[in-house]
């Protein structure tokens, strides 16, 4: 087996012209939404604090995680024969997995900010300097390059002898399990102990940390409720639209659903989109810093 053949989102090459003006203006959108947040946090000063420092690096993963999936997409849409080479499926499933995997420990990592934040509103400055977060961001860098590595020995084992269509527009557990010519039913636990796990694991412990949160709030103001709420919300809406994707896909190995390549859209396209959207609507402070960001930049395009 050499290269893989993809069947893309449609057969029909009128829908495949509208799909690619779609995608193409949704690529561009998630990769200046989130540059400008990842821009707005290195520039502004009122934007110091561990969450910003959390948001920054989540808004640089979503454009890398967008990116391993996008460009071939745009790509195939244009093209008569959407073909991958064996290796290029290997490397595209690798990065697609480590940076999703990353993005699961930021959105935890933010949710444990949240947490200390709230709760434990002395000890902030102390427990969340400077130095432990970048060892917790180094820690959600290592914990998706392992997770990643794991899933790609798995499917490296596996044999490819025919046919090699994927029913998908990228290389993903799924498709390329049922292409194996060998019992898929051993690695496809192990995936699921991997993926799976990990994606309810994570997402059972940030509802936990909410609750948490959400119960120590009732001793609050109003006023220190409405703001805690509202960051908080903004978190809890990005890893609703995360999660529960990756986990209708992801605990069911063995299978594929019709409905799958547009949940893939889902969470490899639409969700990036939104992420930038969110926190900068919801959060007053982002808006600030992003209107005077473009004050600056107005003044000196005038000089």
């Amino acid at each position: 087996m050499t290269e893989f053949i993809f069947l893309g989102l449609s057969p029909s090459p009128e829908v495949q012209r509208i799909c690619f003006v779609i995608f193409l203006l949704l690529y561009v959108a998630i990769v200046l939404g989130n540059s400008l947040i990842v821009l707005t946090v290195l520039t502004s000063r009122s934007l110091g604090s561990p969450m910003y420092f959390f948001l920054s690096y989540l808004s640089f993963v979503e454009i890398c995680y967008s990116s391993t999936t996008a460009p071939k997409l745009l790509s195939d849409l244009l093209a008569e024969r959407k073909s991958i080479p064996w290796w290029g499926c290997l490397v595209q499933f690798f990065f697609l997995h480590f940076f999703a995997g990353t993005e699961i420990f930021l959105l935890t990592l933010m949710a444990y900010d949240r947490y200390v934040a709230i709760c434990k509103p002395l000890n902030y400055t102390t427990i969340m300097n400077q130095q432990v977060c970048m060892v917790l961001v180094g820690m959600a860098w290592v914990g998706g390059f392992v997770h990643s590595l794991s899933q790609i020995l798995l499917v490296f084992q596996l044999p490819f002898c025919g046919p090699n269509v994927i029913d998908h527009y990228f290389c993903d557990v799924l498709p390329l399990l049922q292409l194996a010519c060998s019992d898929t039913l051993l690695i496809g636990l192990l995936i699921v102990a991997n993926g799976g796990t990990l994606s309810v694991v994570s997402f059972v412990v940030l509802l936990v940390s909410y609750v948490v949160i959400l119960l120590h709030l009732r001793t609050r103001s109003s006023e220190g409720r409405r703001k805690a709420l509202s960051t908080c919300g903004s978190h809890i809406t990005v890893v609703m639209l995360f999660f529960v994707p990756c986990v209708f896909i992801y605990l069911r190995p063995s299978t594929t659903l019709p409905a799958d390549k547009m949940v893939a859209v889902f969470y490899t396209v639409v969700t990036p989109l939104l992420n930038p959207v969110i926190y900068s609507l919801r959060n007053a402070e982002v808006k600030k810093a992003m209107k005077r960001l473009w004050i600056r930049a107005m003044k000196l395009g005038g000089t």
